[in-house]
């Protein structure tokens, strides 16, 4: 298997992208938010969640709303948790809103609410997506979160589900129960989409094999699968022996033919699979 490398990209270029992808995902997210969540009343958790009760409640406008709470917001990050969150973050925090305001007069592209759930979710999940490959954040309830988080034994998930399922409480009170489901779902796809963005549709396998023919397993999976093997040392738990463990790491699509392989060589060896998310390195995605 022949090694391909790829040329290093300018810093200019490098930072520059980044910024493309922090402002493409900002816009995505707010109008994600006008299109779908606003017009249908999902407040799906975050400041976009509070400005949409908001405006239910009071009339206030969706944007202002987002730029009282992100930019106080943003001040506080910096000082309770340090300039770690940079020009980037800023530009997110800013240019949401800026965009949920430019975009506030368009028509909804659904009046469904569980349509609007669906698709709002996935339009918000598929930002935030872009924005963290961006290495930044559109603030918000995140800082807050990160600010709990430090002062308080907590967990950053545990803040972050605490902040959100206020936000979803407070829209099934004002709204109704039902509306608060839909956000539910909501801040489930969104999380889903996240992932998917993230971590993209490749889904690998990480398999563990114990063999007694560990020769003959590994010069199969060499030459026939093509992949790499990994020999690692156990010991049995009850008869203390030591026990080489083979580990390779495949492709979704090679993970029957391993078996069937493996099955042939030695049908009492014992497989443990398990997915791997993301695999970087040679045959797989490039560092």
């Amino acid at each position: 298997m022949k090694r391909r490398y790829r040329e290093p990209k300018h810093p200019v270029f490098t930072r520059m992208s980044e910024y493309g992808l922090v402002l493409a995902g900002s816009a995505i997210i707010a109008i994600a938010f006008n299109v779908f969540l606003l017009p249908n009343r999902i407040a799906s958790g975050g400041v976009s969640g509070i400005s949409t009760i908001l405006q239910a409640v009071a009339g206030f406008e969706p944007a202002y709303v987002q730029w009282a709470f992100n930019i106080p917001l943003f001040i506080a990050g910096l000082i309770y948790l340090g300039m770690q969150f940079g020009a980037k973050t800023l530009i997110g925090t800013v240019f949401l809103p800026f965009i949920v305001f430019m975009t506030n007069d368009w028509e909804p592209w659904t009046s469904d609410p569980l349509l609007g759930a669906i698709c709002g979710g996935i339009g918000v999940g598929l930002g935030l997506g872009i924005v963290f490959r961006g290495k930044a954040s559109t603030g918000g309830t995140d800082l807050a979160a990160q600010i709990i988080h430090k002062y308080t034994n907590l967990s950053l998930g545990t803040c972050v589900a605490i902040i959100d399922g206020l936000i979803v409480l407070s829209a099934a009170l004002i709204f109704d129960i039902e509306r608060g489901l839909y956000a539910l779902i909501a801040l489930y796809v969104t999380s889903k989409t996240i992932d998917l963005v993230q971590i993209g549709l490749g889904r690998s396998k990480m398999a563990m094999i114990i063999t007694n023919n560990e020769e003959e397993v590994r010069h199969a999976i060499l030459h026939e699968i093509d992949r790499g093997v990994t020999r690692l040392s156990g010991q049995g738990g009850y008869t203390d022996d030591t026990r080489p463990i083979l580990m390779c790491v495949i492709d979704q699509t090679e993970f029957t033919k391993l078996k069937q392989l493996v099955k042939t060589v030695d049908p009492r060896a014992f497989v443990i699979v398990m997915d791997a998310s993301e695999v970087l390195g040679e045959g797989f995605k490039n560092v």
